[in-house]
């Protein structure tokens, strides 16, 4: 049962990805009143960037509510925000507005995918880590295709919707609006979807038998709730970093205010913890299991950056290069094509799926560093391969998303498996949340790069951030190894 809510709830974690990329075109050219591809790759930029900040927050937020009141009750909440908020974009009149409700859509949706892979990872044995961890990305991915094959069932049936809204009684402005530029409104109105999750969850999911051990020890009280106003502070921080690429401020103004908000949002994000290690002690930790036992509170602090390091790499990558993908697309033909969103994310999304599916596997049997490296290094190829391989969109083009989807998506199988295998489980939802969705922070920063590049093409721009992977290569080194070690206690 547990198993069975949180993939559901990691494929949902994908309909809510996938959703905006396939509706941004046509719903800010319906919001802004304008068909500038500058102003709308702009806005696109600043809500992706958004939506990025606030799952960062988010993972950090319901990370601590997962581990402070346990896995369940905080997931149930994490999925009804996302639900929520994700349904009521489709009444947005504003940029600004639909920019705003997917920052806090995005607030759930960050925390679910922590405290799912807290959860399953803490009820199944050890022996299924890798097999669980590619279930975990596989879910996601598919969520992503789901999303996709709805707007290209839309397309084609849009006139009979619109006849069946009519005949629902609905009043004909409504109607129109629903339907109008795509049907985008209508598409984001299925994000809501989710909230019925809740019920399942509620009645059928038991709470992590670990975390319930921690609890009757007294060890989750140490978490304060005076402790999220880091937190809070880390929010405005990131908010202010996207305030000043959104703007157009100059070089002087805009990189060191950025470098200060994000040393903001780093220390205002790691607070909750911080004080935790203080209050409570890290307990006992060995970093090579070879040391002698420390009591130090710097250890998962560490640990935590290192993480965020790693899945920053990743989701730089994918939001700041693969998920212009279908906006290209869209551009590429002009807008002649109504289906060719629809195509490259449902390609690129299959492919995803086998890519988690075989870096799980690889993370297990040839061990965590070099499959993440090979990851890296098939990432960079395909992405350059997309975006400087192809000037029509076609058949080529859409191997070229397949391929970039199986490789730039492999990631997402990986760290489900590595990153529960670096915290304890008194701090593992929250220290996970952390180091998943802090990489969030890192891919605004880069989708914003990505917006301001887009003068010179989408190909330009997003081959220059898919250079990120090289960077990745030389990180993992420093990371531990963690292959046949069980999760720790």
């Amino acid at each position: 049962m547990a198993l069975a809510a949180a993939l559901l709830g990691w494929m949902f974690d994908g309909f809510e990805m996938g959703l905006f990329p396939l509706v941004a075109r046509p719903a800010l050219r319906d919001l802004l009143g304008s068909t500038n591809d500058q102003e709308v790759g702009l806005w696109f930029a600043v809500a992706t960037a958004g939506f990025l900040v606030g799952a960062a927050t988010g993972g950090v937020l319901f990370g601590w509510l997962g581990d402070r009141l346990g896995r369940v009750r905080a997931m149930m909440l994490s999925i009804l925000t996302y639900a929520i908020f994700s349904g009521l974009c489709c009444v947005a009149q504003t940029a600004e507005q639909i920019a705003l409700l997917r920052f806090i859509s995005a607030l759930g949706m960050g925390g679910e995918w922590s405290l799912g892979v807290a959860l399953v990872m803490e009820i199944w044995p050890d022996r299924s880590r890798g097999f669980l961890a590619g279930l975990i990305g596989a879910a996601a991915n598919f969520g992503y295709l789901l999303i996709a094959l709805l707007g290209l069932g839309l397309t084609k049936i849009l006139g009979g919707v619109e006849t069946w809204l009519g005949n629902l009684g609905l009043p004909e402005s409504w109607v129109q609006s629903l339907v109008a530029n795509s049907g985008w409104r209508l598409l984001m109105l299925a994000g809501a979807v989710p909230a019925l999750l809740t019920f399942f969850i509620q009645w059928f999911v038991p709470e992590s038998a670990r975390w319930q051990e921690e609890h009757g020890r007294g060890t989750t009280s140490h978490w304060a709730a005076r402790d999220l106003i880091g937190v809070l502070v880390g929010g405005i921080g990131a908010c202010v970093m996207i305030f000043l690429w959104a703007k157009e401020f100059p070089a002087e103004v805009r990189l060191p205010g950025s470098a200060a908000a994000l040393v903001v949002v780093t220390l205002g994000y790691t607070y909750p913890v911080f004080r935790y290690l203080r209050r409570f002690g890290a307990g006992s930790v060995s970093d090579r299991r070879t040391e002698a036992t420390e009591d130090v509170w710097w250890f998962p602090i560490g640990r935590m950056w290192l993480g965020a390091c790693l899945s920053g790499v990743a989701l730089l990558g994918t939001w700041a290069a693969v998920q212009w993908a279908p906006s290209w697309a869209d551009d590429l033909t002009k807008g002649q094509v109504p289906e060719a969103k629809a195509y490259t994310q449902i390609w690129g999304s299959l492919g995803a799926i086998l890519g988690t599916l075989a870096a799980a596997w690889a993370g297990k049997w040839v061990g965590r560093r070099i499959s993440y490296c090979f990851l890296c290094l098939t990432s960079l190829g395909s992405v350059l391969l997309l975006f400087q391989g192809n000037d029509r969109y076609g058949a080529f083009f859409l191997f070229c998303a397949l391929l970039a989807g199986t490789c730039t998506a492999s990631f997402y199988g990986w760290l489900p498996l590595y990153l529960p295998e670096l915290f304890r489980t008194r701090f593992r939802a929250t220290g996970q949340g952390f180091s998943y969705n802090f990489g969030r922070i890192l891919a605004a920063i880069g989708t914003l790069q990505t917006g301001a590049l887009m003068k010179a093409g989408y190909p330009t721009a997003c081959s220059v951030m898919s250079l990120i992977y090289i960077v990745g290569m030389g990180i993992i080194w420093l990371a531990p190894e963690t292959k046949g070690q069980p999760l720790p206690e």
